[in-house]
């Protein structure tokens, strides 16, 4: 035990040192304080943890923590040359949707357990967090991709009729909507 809290402390360590805008805030706080920015971090992540556990607004918190800087790392990766990066995110925003899907139905049954905003938001972490064992991409491999593999016929023929029955209510709804204007402008004559 003690050995995986050292390679967690030491990789937490390492990306604290990273530069971005975050660790600059940190060596800043540290530099001003006198604490080590490993300290001032863990500090952080306990008061959002308890935050998370018993705080009003636990909700905004996590999804916001889930939503802002995958959103700012999406926009960098489209803005960038390589691939990888846009399947990264592709493959967090897929797993963000058959999560929110799945929390629709459950939310009220789990919002009333007093962690569960806090292992959402663990879980979210994980899901972009960059590392080796990632686990957008863990999740997308072993559940969602499997079952889009077996289904995806299926799928296409679905979306493909939704498709053409939305462009067909649209059509309709325009034509209905000309037809209102057009008589109203004949009656103000």
């Amino acid at each position: 035990m003690t050995q995986f809290l050292e390679q967690y402390r030491a990789g937490l360590e390492k990306v604290l040192y990273e530069p971005g805008f975050i660790n600059n805030l940190l060596a800043k706080a540290e530099e001003r304080t006198g604490v080590k920015r490993l300290y001032i971090a863990l500090g952080m992540i306990g008061v959002i943890s308890i935050y998370l556990t018993f705080g009003y607004g636990a909700q905004l918190l996590c999804n916001s923590i889930g939503f802002v800087y995958p959103a700012y790392a999406s926009v960098k990766a489209i803005e960038s040359d390589k691939k990888d990066d846009d399947t990264k995110w592709l493959t967090y925003w897929t797993v963000f949707a058959f999560f929110s899907i799945i929390e629709f139905f459950s939310d009220i049954l789990l919002s009333w357990f007093p962690l569960y905003w806090l292992a959402k938001c663990i879980l979210l972490v994980w899901c972009f967090a960059p590392v080796s064992w990632n686990g957008s991409a863990l999740i997308y491999h072993r559940i969602i991709r499997p079952r889009y593999l077996k289904y995806n016929t299926k799928l296409d023929k679905v979306v493909g009729d939704a498709a053409n029955n939305a462009a067909k209510l649209l059509s309709q709804g325009l034509d209905i909507t000309h037809n209102l204007v057009k008589n109203a402008n004949s009656k103000d004559e």
